[in-house]
C-alpha cells in the first residue's frame, strides 16, 4: 500500500486539466491557437493543460471565453478553488499567524463523532497541554518565518479539549513511542504533558495506543494524520496540510489506521510506556 496525501489535490487539478484540454479540442483549436486567442504563451498554454500550472480564476475565463464556452468558466473555477483547497501549504495558512487556523479546525471537532489520529512525531493538537504547545508552536512559527500569535494560537489550540468530555463523539489515538520520548519544552512541560496522557486514557469515550520501540512493522510510520468520521481526512506534511475528501483514500487511510491500531498496546501496557517515559526525564 503506497499513500500519498497529496494525491487528491492532484487528482483533482487533473481533472480540471482535462476539462480544458477537451474545451480546446472541441473549439477545433491548437495550443497556438489558444495561445493567440488569450494572450498567454504557448508554455504557459502547455503547463495548464498539463496539470502543471495551476490556472487563476482569470486563466479559465479567458481559456473558456477563446473556446466559446464562457457558460462552463463559473463552474471551472469553482471546481479549481475547490482543488486549492486541499492541498494548503502552512506557510499561507499562517501568513497572519496561527490563531485562525487553530479556530478553523473547531467546527470540524464538533459536527464528528468519531475521529481518529495517528501521531508519529508530536503529541496531537487535542491532546497538548499549554506550555507544551507553546514550545511547539514557537518552533513552527520560528521555521515557517510566520507572523509570531503563538500566545494566542495555544489559547485557541486548548479550546480543542473540550471535545474529549463532553457530546457523544469517540476518540481513537494511536501514538508512536517517538512521540513519548522527544521533548518539547522543558523538563516540567513534557512531565504535564506525559501527566495529561495518562489522565486521557482514562476517559470512557477515549481509546489511546502506543507502538511501542521494536514492534515488528506491519505497517511503516506514515506523516500525522486526522479522520473526522469516514469523510475527511488531514493529512499533515512538513510544508502543507491535506484535506482528502475522495472516498478511495479515505478508504486507504482507514486500512492504515486499523493496521497501526493492532500495532499498538494498549490500557496498563500503554500506561507503562508513559510511565517509563516520565521516568526518564529525571
Amino acid at each position: 500500500m503506497s499513500l500519498s496525501p497529496s494525491s487528491s489535490a492532484q487528482n483533482a487539478r487533473e481533472s480540471i486539466a482535462k476539462r480544458l484540454r477537451d474545451l480546446r479540442q472541441d473549439a477545433g483549436l491548437s495550443g497556438h491557437d489558444l495561445a493567440l486567442l488569450t494572450g498567454f504563451s504557448e508554455s504557459k498554454v502547455s503547463r495548464i493543460a498539463g496539470a502543471r500550472t495551476p490556472p487563476s480564476a482569470d486563466d479559465i475565463r479567458k481559456w473558456c471565453t477563446a473556446c466559446g464556452a464562457e457558460g462552463q468558466a463559473a463552474d471551472l473555477i469553482a471546481a479549481s478553488r475547490a482543488a486549492d483547497e486541499m492541498y494548503v501549504e502552512w506557510k499561507r495558512l499562517h501568513r497572519s499567524g496561527m490563531k485562525h487556523a487553530q479556530e478553523a479546525i473547531l467546527p470540524v471537532f464538533e459536527q464528528s463523532r468519531k475521529i481518529r489520529l495517528y501521531c508519529s512525531n508530536v503529541m496531537p493538537g487535542i491532546l497538548q497541554r499549554r506550555e507544551y504547545a507553546r514550545a511547539l508552536m514557537g518552533s513552527i512559527t520560528s521555521f515557517q518565518n510566520t507572523p509570531d500569535d503563538v500566545d494566542a494560537a495555544v489559547e485557541s489550540r486548548l479550546q480543542r479539549g473540550q471535545y474529549l468530555r463532553s457530546g457523544n463523539r469517540t476518540f481513537a489515538f494511536v501514538l508512536e513511542e517517538t512521540v513519548l520520548r522527544s521533548p518539547l519544552g522543558d523538563r516540567e512541560a513534557m512531565v504535564d504533558q506525559l501527566r495529561y496522557l495518562l489522565e486521557v486514557a482514562g476517559l470512557p469515550r477515549v481509546s489511546l495506543g502506543v507502538i511501542p520501540f521494536g514492534t515488528p512493522r506491519t505497517m511503516w510510520p506514515l506523516e500525522a494524520f486526522y479522520m473526522f468520521d469516514d469523510q475527511r481526512v488531514d493529512a499533515e506534511l512538513l510544508t502543507a496540510i491535506v484535506k482528502i475528501t475522495t472516498p478511495g483514500e479515505i478508504a486507504s487511510y482507514s486500512k492504515a489506521f486499523q493496521i497501526l491500531a493492532s500495532m499498538a498496546v494498549y490500557g496498563p501496557a500503554a500506561k507503562t510506556l508513559i510511565e517509563e517515559a516520565i521516568a526518564a526525564l529525571g
